[in-house]
């Protein structure tokens, strides 16, 4: 049967029935004399916010949020500073941070000289014998920006097996001890997608690129469980600091994953984290007969997208180009999947109903990505599957418009942008650089671009990326006018960038993204208006609170 209702209750009876029944049910946090940004285009900029139950109960003027106030309601007087709804990293690495975090921090080094007495100082204090490990090296910044050999680390470091990764991840360089502990000779061959850089003699300078990592990873004690579990949460601390409250995941094990399952069960995993499963063929089947997971511990963990690879990095001369690389005319970069693979994979996926998100930076390799994925949705026909590729940096003027025909969304980092643009000609010549970093071009075309930092790659910090999608600069504000300023993002798409489009590229729409009634209740406190303020102010902001949920997570001292 059907309720009928009474012909004397009129819409406004209603209302007023439902306004009633909130103000029995106070708000618990009421945020007044603030410059909210909801990006809600409903009501674009308030003054004030109730919730409730992790909520966003309204958002309006101070005397609507005041009204939803009881005798329990925390009131809090934002004295006139800026809040966004809570920043989402959309490509971000959460343990591969954490254990950056406890490693040697190679990240703006200037010399290999200078690695080498970073690692010779930590070598010191750790155990006879025992694996040092950093990350962050990247011979673009150096005086001689050849691949450095292994020669001087070995010497001040003879002890010790030293592996210290690329700041892209996608080459490491390894001492003559950790070569030893891996059994690698001149006769170790470079395994397909990989390629070990060699002497004029062929024996390995102790530079692995991409799948030749490999070699030396199997060799790398890996940290313990609750090692991990310790990682986890200082990058989750590290996140909340930057106004982070959630991050896509890119790429982590069954066994991270579970690690991440216990974590939020025990309230641990204080960050939405929308995690990616990595391409591994026993856990890809164990998920896809499970089936997706969503939301899981009021919202702190979802399981339903997988990520693959498709190329290497463009810093390692890795990417896949559809032409020879400019500076380097026999090597157009290396493919670490096979585009069969890749099809394979989207096609089971879209039938599980999971999301699949391919890594892929030169033009060869996202084309290649492309057709794979059309492949795949013309044998499984899923309108909202939201594909993405991660990175997309460097695309082909002709495949810009296929990302928004075939609904796949471009995963961009706009901070890899103003890192590479130093030395992006000389690898690309000047014709590719059309199609490099090419975000507004994406969306002229219809895509929508959520951004990232791919940390522990570029730094936390998510006004890093903010402030290059609108500059097209440095944090030295260089060059003058942007570099292809024609690229550049309004502030309002760059706030979208780390706000609604991550929402909508994770099917998170719904709950996150933007301040509106309904959603979770995630924001961050700024000192300064990052909408309003000169470009060449813009990081020079600090977070004053990040919160999730209604309650602080971060607070600056």
């Amino acid at each position: 049967m059907h309720a009928r209702r009474h012909p004397l209750v009129t819409p406004a009876l209603l209302i007023l029935g439902i306004a009633r029944a909130t103000i029995a049910q106070p708000a618990d946090l009421v945020v007044t004399n603030a410059r909210i940004y909801t990006v809600d285009g409903a009501r674009p900029v308030a003054a004030a916010m109730a919730v409730r139950d992790g909520r966003v109960l309204f958002v309006g003027d101070e005397r609507g949020a005041l009204a939803l106030k009881g005798g329990a309601t925390r009131v809090v007087d934002l004295q006139g500073h800026t809040v966004l709804p809570g920043l989402v990293d959309a490509h971000g690495h959460l343990l591969g941070l954490g254990l950056a975090l406890r490693n040697v921090d190679l990240v703006g080094t200037t010399s290999y000289d200078e690695v080498v007495q970073r690692v010779a100082a930590r070598a010191r204090e750790a155990p006879a014998g025992s694996w040092i490990v950093g990350r962050g090296w990247d011979q673009n910044d150096w005086g001689d920006t050849r691949f450095p050999t292994h020669e001087a680390l070995s010497r001040a470091v003879p002890d010790h097996p030293v592996v210290l990764e690329r700041v892209d991840g996608h080459a490491v360089l390894a001492n003559a001890a950790a070569m030893r502990a891996a059994a690698v000779t001149a006769r170790t061959r470079d395994p397909e997608g990989g390629r070990l850089e060699r002497d004029a003699s062929g024996a390995p300078t102790g530079v692995f690129v991409d799948n030749a990592m490999a070699i030396i990873d199997r060799v790398v004690p890996q940290p313990s469980r609750e090692e991990q579990r310790a990682a986890l949460k200082g990058a989750i601390a590290e996140a909340h600091r930057w106004g982070l409250v959630g991050v896509h995941d890119p790429g982590e094990p069954r066994a991270v994953i579970e690690l991440m399952e216990d974590m939020a069960a025990k309230g641990e995993l204080d960050l939405r984290t929308y995690v990616m499963i990595a391409d591994d063929s026993a856990a890809l089947a164990y998920y896809f007969a499970r089936g997706p997971r969503v939301a899981l511990n009021d919202g702190r963990l979802w399981e339903r997208a997988v990520k693959l690879y498709a190329d290497g990095a463009l810093g390692s001369r890795g990417a896949a180009l559809l032409e020879p690389y400019a500076d380097d005319p026999k090597n157009s970069g290396l493919l670490v999947s096979a585009p069969a693979h890749i099809q394979d994979v989207a096609t089971r996926a879209l039938k599980a109903g999971f999301q699949v998100n391919t890594h892929a930076i030169g033009d060869r390799g996202n084309r290649l990505v492309l057709d794979a994925y059309e492949k795949a949705l013309a044998a499984v026909p899923v309108a909202d599957h939201r594909f993405r590729i991660e990175h997309a940096q460097i695309l082909n003027h002709d495949d810009i418009p296929r990302f928004a025909a075939l609904g796949v969304i471009p995963s961009m980092q706009a901070s890899h942008q103003t890192s590479d643009m130093y030395w992006a000609a000389n690898r690309l010549g000047a014709a590719r650089l059309l199609g490099a970093y090419a975000w507004r071009s994406l969306l002229d075309a219809g895509s929508v671009v959520p951004n990232g930092s791919d940390f522990p790659v570029e730094q936390v910090n998510p006004l890093i990326s903010f402030h290059a999608a609108v500059s097209r600069q440095d944090a030295r504000n260089w060059p003058a006018g942007g570099w292809l300023p024609e690229q550049r993002m309004t502030r309002g798409e760059a706030l979208k960038s780390m706000t609604l489009w991550p929402a909508f590229a994770a099917f998170q729409e719904r709950d996150m993204g933007s301040l509106t009634p309904g959603k979770y209740a995630d924001f961050v406190v700024l000192d300064r208006d990052i909408m309003r303020v000169p470009d060449d102010q813009i990081l020079g902001t600090r977070v004053l609170s990040t919160w999730m949920g209604g309650r602080v997570v971060y607070e600056a001292k």
